[in-house]
């Protein structure tokens, strides 16, 4: 028994159709296949009776098409062809980074001041790449999406990152920022009037200002204090909405799912966030592990089908006269006994030659020495399939001696893209059908 074999295995239809279970994020590092996982359950669930949204992070423009919508932005749209059952329906959208920002400070500034601050160069640089900007936002959107309460299931796929940790920490680093002290230190001047508020602007602030100023640049140190000064009033909200937000990631109705591939670094990056969540008392369902490889001719090992390879290339394998199951120069099979020789018999008779028959008066053909060459391609084909299957064995398996507690399922590798609806089907029928890839 190998050590995925021993690890719990993840049954994610309970999951889903647990009315319980109100947010699912998929997080992980980038190019594992979260998107792709995110929309899968977001149709599975939606077919299964639930009426789901899926928040995805810029995914590409393929995955769109496959839920039959020519592109997806900030507004949930409800896809079509959903084969759903007691009232289940599936939306999905893309977050806009900074249309979400630009929402916030409408809702809750005065229309003159939210225009200042929309028109302010500086806030356009923020809103649209401060570092942590995609992740604050991505949990804005969550909970606006929750407290609309139009949808019993909410599918998040969080946005890629270098650090697993990036995605937890962003919401406070962008609260804290925007809620601190340096922000607070340059609304000082605005806060203070009349001949007090010069003489600290020109005793305490003058020394600051002008370093910042050539450090920055005088037009953007000014653009920074004309937003926080417009920004006045809002600051406090962020802190508060990023901690509902992060209270509402640790609630009992939230699941998280790490999704990885079964490659080294993907599983590295899978560990720190089981550990990150555990840390941070998160709640998380388990491991999804996409592209994993399998094989139909399994007990076949790599070992044995290179050495047929190479007996077939060196021709000390004779080839086989028509309908005949045996080696020339064998005794004759009656056709009461043929029958399709294992893999594990070619592989023996490839690796014991047998002596050279005496020739024969019919000359060899060309295509029994083109079927010898193809056949020893498709041996090495296969000896290279079972070193893939070795190496992610052995990579899952440290992951589980590390995190024996962590649910798993294995998503079989498909051969395409998905494109569409039924692609999309394919893999949430992978995803629950347990932990058996097919070739």
């Amino acid at each position: 028994m190998d050590g995925l074999d021993r690890a719990p295995l993840l049954e994610l239809d309970p999951l889903l159709d647990d009315r319980g279970t109100r947010i699912i994020v998929c997080c992980g590092a980038g190019g594992v296949g979260k998107t792709t996982t995110a929309a899968a359950l977001g149709v599975r669930a939606a077919e299964r009776g639930r009426r789901v949204v899926v928040l995805t992070i810029d995914p590409a423009r393929r995955l769109a098409q496959s839920m039959g919508i020519d592109s997806l932005d900030n507004t949930p749209r409800k896809v079509d062809g959903i084969k759903g059952s007691d009232g289940g329906e599936l939306h999905a959208m893309m977050l806009d980074m900074k249309r979400t920002f630009d929402e916030i400070v409408e809702a809750h500034a005065e229309p003159e001041r939210a225009r200042a601050i929309l028109e302010n160069p500086f806030y356009q640089s923020l809103s649209a790449g401060f570092a942590g900007t995609q992740e604050y936002m991505a949990m804005e959107k969550l909970g606006q999406l929750r407290a609309r309460d139009e949808w019993d299931l909410i599918v998040v796929d969080t946005p890629p990152s270098r650090s697993a940790l990036d995605f937890l920490d962003a919401p406070k680093r962008l609260g804290s920022f925007l809620d601190g002290k340096f922000i607070k230190l340059l609304m000082a001047p605005a806060k203070v009037g009349g001949r007090a508020g010069m003489k600290f602007l020109n005793v305490g602030m003058s020394m600051m200002t002008g370093t910042l100023g050539k450090l920055l640049g005088g037009q953007f140190l000014k653009d920074v204090q004309t937003f926080v000064a417009a920004m006045d009033t809002m600051f406090g909200g962020f802190r508060t909405r990023a901690d509902a937000t992060y209270k509402l990631l640790q609630a009992p109705g939230t699941a998280f799912l790490v999704v990885a591939t079964p490659e080294r670094d993907a599983l590295r990056e899978a560990a720190y966030f089981v550990e990150r969540l555990a840390a941070e008392r998160m709640p998380l369902a388990g491991l999804v592990l996409n592209r994993v490889h399998g094989s139909g001719a399994a007990r076949l090992s790599a070992e044995r089908a290179r050495a047929a390879a190479e007996n077939l290339d060196e021709g000390r394998i004779v080839d086989q006269g028509d309908g005949k199951a045996g080696l020339r120069g064998s005794p004759a099979t009656t056709p009461e006994l043929e029958t399709e020789p294992e893999p594990n018999d070619l592989a023996t008779a490839a690796a014991h030659p047998v002596p050279e028959a005496a020739p024969t008066a019919e000359p060899a053909q060309e295509t029994d020495v083109d079927v010898r060459h193809l056949t020893a391609g498709l041996l090495r084909l296969h000896a290279e399939r079972m070193r893939v299957l070795a190496r992610e064995q052995r990579t899952r398996d440290r992951f589980t001696a590390l995190h024996p507690e962590v649910a798993v399922t294995e998503v079989a590798a498909l051969p395409g893209d998905v494109h569409d609806l039924a692609g999309l089907r394919a893999i949430g029928d992978r995803l629950t059908a347990g932990r058996t890839p097919s070739a």
